[in-house]
Formats: C-alpha cells, sequence, structure tokens
C-alpha cells in the first residue's frame, strides 16, 4: 500500500463552475469555469465585450449569474451576494469608480468598511487610508480630508485602489482591479503593479483585468483569455507572448506602425511648420515664459506627463475658448471632446447609444424644428459599422455597452461631428488592444483629411503616433518635442523636470 507524502493541494481561493449569463439576446457568459489559486495574480484579457465584466461582477456577488456553482476556499456558496464575498474577503475595484463624490476620502473608507465607527472613527479611517496609499503609492498628495469629486480622476482611482487593500477586521483574501491603471500615469501604474506582486508574494491572491498586454505579461502568473462569453485560452503566463495573447483574442497581431517611417502625407508636419492653417494656439495659465502650444491643421499633438500636471486643464480651456478669443487661447475651428471620465464628463446615462452619437451633430440631423429619427439612426448605423460598436441594436441605453464600447460610442460622436478639432482626454481608457489599433489608424486617416487632434495620453507608447509632444509639469510646459526629438527618455527626464524648460 502507497503512502501519500505530498501534502493535498490548497482549495482555490475563488472557483466558478459552468457560468452562464445572458441580457436578452446578448450572450454575456456561456459556461466558464474560472478558478484562482492562493498566492497567485490571474489576469484577464479579452477584447471589449467578451464578457470580462460579467464575469467580474460574479465573482464580486454584485451580479447572480443564470447558472452555475461558485465556491470560496472549496465551500460551496450558495445563495452569494456582495456581502457574502465581503465577508469571505473578495474586494473588488470596478472599473466604473464607485466612491462617493460628495464625501471626503476617509468618509468613503468608513463606507466600505463598517468597522469604522464609533469615537475616533474619523481618525482611524484617516489614518488607514493614509498608511495604505503611502504603501502603494509612494511620494502621493492625498489628503484624507480631500472631497473625492475635487480629486482628479487618477488620485480618485489611486484612492479606490487603496481602499480595497486595506485590511481593517474583515479578511482579505483576493482584489479584483478591473483596468486598474487606466487612469494612472508610468509612474503611479508601475507602483501599483509592483505592490500587487509583493501582494501575491505574501500569499493572497489578485485578479489583473487589462487591455495593456505588458501589465499583465509582466506581472501575471496565470492569463486567461476570453471572447464572447467564453473562456478561449487559459495557462501560465510563459505559454503567451503579445502576438499569441492577441490571437487568442480572435485579433490579428499587427503591429502598430513606425511613426518616423511614414510618408509625408501621413505625417504632415515636418521641422518647418509654418504656412499650415493655425488652429489652437494656448499658452497655459501657469506657464511663466512665453511657450505655447501650438497646433495645425492636420496635426496629431501629444500633451504627456505624470497625471494631473495640468494636460486636462489646458484641453478644458481650449474648449470653453472655442469660437472666441481667450486670454492666452486663440481656437480657428469648431471643437469636440473626447472625455476620459466618461461616467462624469461623456455619456448620457439615460439616453439610447444613437442618442448619444447624434448629440454632437444636432444641425445636421435636424429636419424643421424637430431631430429626425431617421438620420440619427443612419447616423448612428454609419459609426456602429465603422468603429464596431458591439450591441444587437443601436436603441438600446448606452450604459448596457461594456466600458469599452462607450469609449468607442464617445469617438463616434466626436468624429461623427463637424468639428475640425478633437481634443482627447486620456480617451483609451478600457479599450482593448484591437480597437486601440483601428481608433490609430482611423485618428491618422482623419488627419491626412485636415481634422487636427490634441491628445492627452498617460499611456507613453501612444506619443509614437503624435506628430510633436508637449511634456507638462506642475501645470507648465517644459518640453517642446518634434518628430526628430521624441523618444520616451527624454519625454520621462522632462516629466520629472530633469530636462527642457
Amino acid at each position: 500500500m502507497s503512502v501519500r507524502t505530498a501534502s493535498a493541494p490548497r482549495a482555490a481561493v475563488i472557483a466558478l463552475t459552468g457560468a452562464a449569463k445572458r441580457y436578452g439576446a446578448v450572450r454575456a457568459l456561456e459556461g466558464v469555469d474560472f478558478a484562482v489559486d492562493a498566492g497567485s495574480c490571474v489576469g484577464l484579457v479579452g477584447h471589449n465585450g467578451a464578457g470580462k465584466s460579467t464575469l467580474v461582477q460574479v465573482l464580486a456577488g454584485t451580479l447572480a449569474p443564470d447558472r452555475g456553482a461558485i465556491a470560496v476556499a472549496g465551500a460551496p456558496q450558495p445563495g452569494y451576494a456582495v456581502n457574502r464575498a465581503q465577508q469571505l474577503g473578495i474586494r473588488c475595484v470596478f472599473q466604473e469608480l464607485s466612491l462617493c463624490p460628495n464625501l471626503s476620502v476617509a468618509e468613503n473608507m468608513a463606507v466600505m468598511h463598517p468597522s469604522l465607527r464609533g469615537i475616533g472613527w474619523r481618525r482611524r479611517a484617516s489614518a488607514l487610508i493614509a498608511a495604505q496609499l503611502g504603501e502603494i503609492f509612494p511620494g502621493h498628495d492625498i489628503d484624507p480630508g480631500d472631497v473625492v469629486q475635487d480629486l482628479s480622476i487618477g488620485r480618485r482611482q489611486m484612492v479606490e485602489v487603496a481602499r480595497a487593500f486595506t485590511v481593517t477586521d474583515a479578511p482579505l483574501a483576493l482584489v479584483i482591479l478591473d483596468e486598474p491603471t487606466s487612469s494612472l500615469d508610468a509612474r503611479t501604474a508601475g507602483q501599483l503593479l509592483a505592490y500587487v506582486r509583493r501582494f501575491v508574494a505574501g500569499g493572497r491572491s489578485c485578479i489583473l483585468i487589462t487591455h495593456l498586454l505588458n501589465e499583465v505579461l509582466g506581472h501575471a502568473d496565470r492569463i486567461v483569455v476570453m471572447r464572447d462569453g467564453q473562456v478561449a485560452a487559459a495557462d501560465a503566463v510563459s505559454a503567451f507572448d503579445r502576438d499569441a495573447l492577441v490571437a487568442a483574442m480572435g485579433g490579428h497581431a499587427r503591429a502598430a506602425p513606425d511613426p518616423r517611417e511614414r510618408s509625408a502625407v501621413e505625417a504632415p508636419v515636418a521641422r518647418d511648420r509654418s504656412g499650415r492653417t493655425l488652429r489652437v494656439r494656448a499658452r497655459p495659465a501657469r506657464q511663466r515664459d512665453d511657450a505655447a502650444l501650438v497646433a495645425n491643421e492636420g496635426e496629431i499633438i501629444g500633451l504627456a506627463g505624470l497625471a494631473g500636471h495640468g494636460q486636462t486643464d489646458l484641453l478644458l480651456a481650449i474648449f470653453d475658448a472655442a469660437g472666441r478669443r481667450g486670454r492666452g487661447i486663440a481656437v480657428t475651428a469648431p471643437v469636440a471632446l473626447v472625455a476620459g471620465d466618461r461616467q462624469a464628463d461623456g455619456v448620457f446615462p439615460l439616453a439610447s447609444i444613437a442618442e448619444n452619437i447624434g448629440i454632437g451633430s444636432l444641425a445636421r440631423l435636424r429636419r424643421g424644428l424637430l431631430i429626425s429619427a431617421r438620420r440619427e439612426a443612419e447616423l448612428a448605423q454609419q459609426w456602429q459599422q465603422r468603429i464596431r460598436i458591439r450591441t444587437p441594436s443601436m436603441d438600446a441605453n448606452i450604459l448596457s455597452l461594456s466600458g469599452g464600447n462607450q469609449q468607442k460610442a464617445l469617438f463616434a460622436r466626436a468624429l461623427g461631428s463637424d468639428a475640425r478639432i478633437v481634443l482627447m482626454d486620456d480617451p483609451m481608457r478600457g479599450v482593448d488592444i484591437a480597437t486601440k489599433l483601428e481608433v490609430y489608424e482611423l485618428l491618422r486617416d482623419e488627419a491626412r483629411r485636415g481634422r487636427t487632434f490634441l491628445w492627452y495620453t498617460t499611456e507613453t507608447e501612444e506619443l509614437d503616433h503624435c506628430d510633436h509632444v508637449y511634456v507638462f509639469l506642475n501645470g507648465r510646459i517644459v518640453a517642446d518635442l518634434g518628430r526628430g526629438e521624441l523618444t520616451e527618455e527624454k519625454v520621462i527626464q522632462s516629466s520629472f523636470g530633469h530636462a527642457g524648460g
């Protein structure tokens, strides 16, 4: 008789078996098996609408599947819901942030952690969130007394992440991170991902959902690829590279073209930028010298630097100045804005997808004094096909779309309008790699047709698609980089005040 000397394998932190969920004709999940082991980070990837967000909601207990079973630490969980998930140490940072905007950072801590009550709760909450922010994001400048609505979206994301990782009297076994770096600059994103590795090294677990494939390849232990509501592939991270991931998601491993090899037609900006129609000239309010952002017809202008250093402020000032001459700002053509914070500044939540797209083109959609439903539907169908918005009906509510598809609708609104200048405030949040490549190509095509783009991005690699880049620090332009000068090293150095100025 043989004797088993090896210890039995530990039960998965969480295991989902045969999960299915439908929304009418839309199959969100279909027979999904998914598990996370203790002390591991599972990367979850897939195109927009692949089922990732639905799976996350099931795991977090905020959504009940139509069928399927869930077990935590090997114990079946009938009637599993969000309160039970919290009791079992399972927390989630959703892509659409859930902080209460009218409350302070410390007060939002108390909302998530019921043990923070009684005399001195505010002091304890403040101390806990300050310590956790310092652990994950050293050097942060967030005060526990700050009101959330006064924080930038990047700082709000930092608070939401830190709140989820904070330990009180409740256990903490698994943190689900849904696009956690989408609003963070390269430095803070790197801080978070480094903390995730320390977290799992301590025996706890993470699920990392991201469209940035380098993040999942560099920080996950195992990768699960979803497609059309099902698991398309699952294996150790060593079994994948970028091309294999893209292929598993159902796309084609197309590399972004090297902008430095584009023809003069595709990249109209040369060293001498004279002779082109001026579209925007803007000097940041805090600029101490005469440096100004200049954008001409047909250019893609990048705004770079650490998050929260004035890029969004300047874009909004340009938007406000459209059609008139503001102090330090000249705008010579109609303007559209693609917001990065789509929930606060982008979508109209009570309107349909078609209405959300058409609202940027009301003058063209009018028939007499009313909006033509036929013209609105035609515009929406045109952009659904062109930008591939995944929905069975453009008459559905905008919130029925995944986050990435909502962002596509905002692009469709701007590009379907008559605006000759498009302002983009870190617009690729939650957008999958295949869609990004399509959007990049679309932007270049529109630029060749004379459209001008001002593009703030926290993703350094996206700057390669720009004809000229301005780097911001403390509300000022500190570097002005032409095509031949643009390198990641120069952008990073300038972002920290070590170059330019």
